[in-house]
Formats: structure tokens, sequence, C-alpha cells
């Protein structure tokens, strides 16, 4: 499989079009743009433009409902339960965040728990929202079950991202990572490429270690057994059980809280909307002193963290968000890689509407 480098800006353009095609009005084409780019600056392929072909699907299942707004069920004056009405992900992530922020701007904390919404990108980019407010942001999400537990060989959990972010000098603190080995999205990337997993990410339906990414794209939506380990792989003694309950703890802040439905019945196709659930969080940390001089003991930290010792070979110690950031000022400046399998995908998208996407893919030679 081979990539081909793209310009960010024509490629921001065509997702602007080609999503009021699927029927979104400019806003709301430019916000789920913003989330869905955002994943391939920071260098998340699973997450970015590889999901335009998956949500132009979900919409024609009628999974996603184009012009549907969400809804406030309960509201505190610190939390929210918001129904996404089966409404793009995107749109009802960053209306709960947007609200969570209101709310810790007046109160200290917001909290909004969310159902009935679909994939909303990276779990990333809204607790990011909160960190450019000046506040620390949280954001979880469950998705369909892909996750088994420990010791188990059917999905019962999602990925079940956590992403925690605030401001600190000179990057932000950005973490985003699923709760299981790796994401789903990336087992879709292994399969367009046609490479075998490597050892230790997924089980097959008998419950044994797969390296064949269709025992996961086919068998576990079929629920027919096997999917992705937990973080810490299959075994207690490698941290297993603490990834099975990360993403255990993110079904309760997510579904249960919310009302919604967890991983195992949260589901990939039918219509209705998929069941997904978020969890976003913003929280006024000057509830805890001076807010310069918390940011200011981060900064320190993580300043000491990376210059810390070496281990042998290596050159360098990264904290969450610095290589996000490297990312996006380099595909900003030199085009993000797309596979030729997700380039295919788009042209037959474009090519259904009536586009033309070469006046907006344009390859950058190396």
């Amino acid at each position: 499989m081979t990539y081909s480098k793209v310009k960010y800006d024509g490629l921001k353009k065509l997702c602007h079009i080609v999503f009021e095609k699927f029927g979104f009005s400019q806003k709301d084409s430019k916000t789920i743009t913003d989330v869905l780019l955002l994943s391939d600056l920071f260098g998340i392929e699973s997450h970015g433009i590889q999901r335009l072909v998956k949500y132009y699907s979900e919409i024609k299942q009628g999974l996603i409902i184009v012009d549907s707004i969400p809804k406030i069920v309960e509201e505190t004056p610190v939390s929210a339960v918001i129904d996404g009405q089966a409404g793009m992900g995107q749109l009802t992530g960053r209306k709960a965040m947007s609200l969570a922020i209101q709310k810790a701007k007046a109160s200290g904390i917001g909290m909004v728990s969310v159902r009935n919404s679909n994939h909303y990108g990276i779990a990333g980019y809204y607790a990011k929202m909160a960190e450019e407010a000046g506040l620390m942001g949280i954001s979880m999400t469950n998705s369909p079950a892909v996750i088994v537990p420990t010791f188990g060989k059917d999905a019962m959990l999602g990925t079940n991202p956590i992403a925690i972010s605030m401001p600190a000098e000179p990057y932000p603190f950005l973490m985003d990572m699923a709760t299981s080995v790796v994401t789903r999205g990336k087992i879709e990337v292994y399969n367009k490429k046609k490479e075998p997993l490597p050892l230790g990410l997924a089980l097959n339906k008998d419950g044994e270690d797969t390296t064949d990414p269709h025992d996961i794209l086919y068998n576990v939506p079929k629920k027919l057994g096997g999917g992705l380990l937990p973080l810490g792989g299959s075994k207690e003694l490698t941290g297993g059980h603490k990834g099975y309950g990360f993403a255990l703890a993110v079904e309760i802040f997510t579904a249960v809280l919310s009302g919604g439905l967890t991983g195992n019945y949260v589901h990939l196709d039918g219509a209705g909307g998929s069941g997904t659930c978020h969890f976003l969080c913003a929280v006024d940390y000057g509830i805890f002193g001076d807010k310069k001089s918390i940011e200011n003991r981060l900064s320190k930290y993580l300043d000491e963290l990376r210059n810390s010792r070496k281990a042998k070979g290596a050159v360098r110690i990264y904290t969450h968000g610095e290589k996000e950031v490297e990312s996006y000022n380099d595909k900003i400046k030199n085009g993000i890689p797309i596979n030729d399998a997700t380039l295919h995908e788009i042209d037959d998208i474009c090519h259904f509407f009536h586009i033309n996407s070469n006046d907006y893919i344009i390859k950058v030679k190396d």
C-alpha cells in the first residue's frame, strides 16, 4: 500500500463540500471537517479522512440522522444529560463540551453525559476545546463492543478512549488513548494495507491470538466471538485487567450515567442511531488555587520529564501532546499522507456527487 501526501487546504475544502452534499449545513460541515482532519494532522490515520466512507455508509443506512438536533434531557448548574437524537457524533460532542465549558466557567466544573449519539472522531478534539478555553478538559466515549474482558473471548466493551488536556508551556498537555491495545480503526488500516496484525493485539472467535484483521472486522460485528485485547494484553501479569478496568470505567461515565447503551448493545449498522455514548467534562482549575501558578507547576514538571535521563539507545522523551504539535506543524506545511485505498474511496464518493476530486486532492511531491 502506497501513500500520497495531499495538501491540507484542498482536502479541507473537499470535506466541506462533501458533508454539505451529505445534507449538513455549512456551519456543521465545518465542525465535522475540523474534527476529522485534526486527527490526520495529529498523525492519527485511523480516525481521519479514512472515516469519510464510513460516515457516508451510515448516513445512507439511516444510522446517522443528518437533521437531528441534540436535546438536553437532564440539567443542573454543574451537569447535564444530552440525547444526541442519533445525530452526527462530532456535532453532539461539540455541543456537549461547549455546555460543559459554559458550566465550568460559571461554577468551576461542568460535566455532560451523552446518550444516543454516533462516532464522534478523536476524543482529544473535545478535551482540547476545554484547554483552549483555559480549562482542563476530559473526554470519553464508548463504541460498539470490540474489546474482550480479561479471560473472555466475546467482545463486550468498546475501544473506549479517554482524553485529558490542560494548558502548559511550550506544549499543552494532551493525552488521548484507547483503552484497547489498538483501535478498531487501526485494524481497518492494516486490512486496507493487506498486512497481518502484530501478535498480541487481538483474539479470534476461539479466544486464540490472531494476526488476521478479518477476524475482527468480520467476526466481531456478527457476534461470532473474538475481539481486541484491552491495554496490557490478555494476561493479568502484563496488566490486561487494568485496561479492562479503564474500558469499564468509560462505560460507566458514558452509558450508565446517561441512561444509554453499553458497548455490547451499541451497534454498527441498522437505522436510528448506533446508540454511542459520550462523557465531556471541563474543570476550571482556578478552584484549586492561582491558575498561573498551577500552569507553571505543570509546565515545570513536563519539562523535567522531557529532560530526565534517557534509556540506553533512546534520544528523546516525549510528553503527551508534543508529538501531535510537531505532526500538526509538519502536515500543515508538507501535506497529509493518505493511502491509495482511502483516496479511491474518496474518489468514488466524489464521483457519486459529481465532484471533480482532482480540483481538491492536490498531491505534494517529496
